[in-house]
């Protein structure tokens, strides 16, 4: 008898049977390209991956632009489903969706440099941002796309939380829901501004989600290399706003003297 196939993690004859509809979805979105894919992951893999996701205490770097937001990036250490997970994020199958969806050919990031497993305990928030174009190893590696998989479980939208996302050329907006087996595909781009406001999630649950970057190859550079740019809300303090206005110059400072730990995937 044929031994039976095991179903990947990822619903990936879902998104194979409806790639012309999901790019057209992601192609005309607002206000920037964006996709939303529900039951992205095979359910009963992905509640045995959540119910193995211990409390976090690796403090975010965003500083002061992300509140009580902690992080993992080597989360597939965690258990057999979350690195099942992270294969096939990073499978040649899974690039030619993403590229087939976005018309581009790009590829998630294998090493996945600065993403991970993000935990947002009470009153958590981040500020509105744009995220760093470049890759911090691979300099030409231009970031084309966030993939955000959401892992809130029983998620309301009185708990808050959702991603909020903003084109900086038009101020047009929207604030996009994250619950449980929800993967956001979003537009990185230098006017691709996005963040969550603060949280309210029940004692002991947290706004929790996977973080995975795709990235094209550029033969030159089309922008200048930059890291987190980030905007405060109008009733920031001043001294937030000023370190939101230098951020980016200290923090190449910083890794020139030091390192990026970024590039070191910390």
């Amino acid at each position: 008898m044929e031994a039976a196939k095991i179903a990947p993690m990822i619903n990936f004859e879902y998104l194979e049977n409806h790639l012309d509809d999901l790019r057209l979805k992601y192609l005309t979105a607002r206000p920037f390209p964006h996709l939303i894919i529900d039951a992205f992951c095979e359910e009963e893999k992905l509640l045995k991956a959540h119910k193995s996701i211990p409390e976090l205490n690796n403090k975010s770097r965003d500083y002061s632009f992300a509140n009580n937001k902690f992080e993992k990036s080597n989360y597939k250490e965690l258990g057999p489903e979350l690195n099942e997970l992270y294969n096939d994020l990073s499978s040649e199958r899974f690039n030619k969706i993403i590229s087939y969806i976005t018309s581009k050919s790009i590829f998630v990031d294998p090493k996945n440099h600065g993403g991970g497993l993000h935990q947002g305990k009470k009153n958590s928030f981040l500020d509105m941002h744009l995220d760093f174009n470049y890759h911090p190893i691979n300099k030409n590696w231009y970031r084309e796309l966030n993939l955000l998989l959401y892992l809130n479980k029983d998620w309301k939208p009185e708990y808050k939380g959702g991603l909020k996302i903003c084109d900086l050329r038009t101020g047009e907006e929207a604030e996009l829901d994250v619950p449980f087996n929800r993967l956001i595909i979003q537009q990185c781009a230098p006017y691709t501004l996005h963040g969550y406001d603060m949280t309210n999630f029940p004692e002991g649950s947290y706004r929790t989600s996977i973080a995975t970057y795709a990235y094209q190859i550029h033969k030159k550079l089309i922008e200048k290399p930059r890291t987190t740019d980030w905007f405060p809300k109008e009733d920031a303090s001043f001294l937030k706003k000023q370190f939101a206005k230098n951020y980016n110059f200290l923090v190449q400072t910083k890794n020139k003297l030091f390192g990026s730990n970024t590039a070191k995937n910390q």
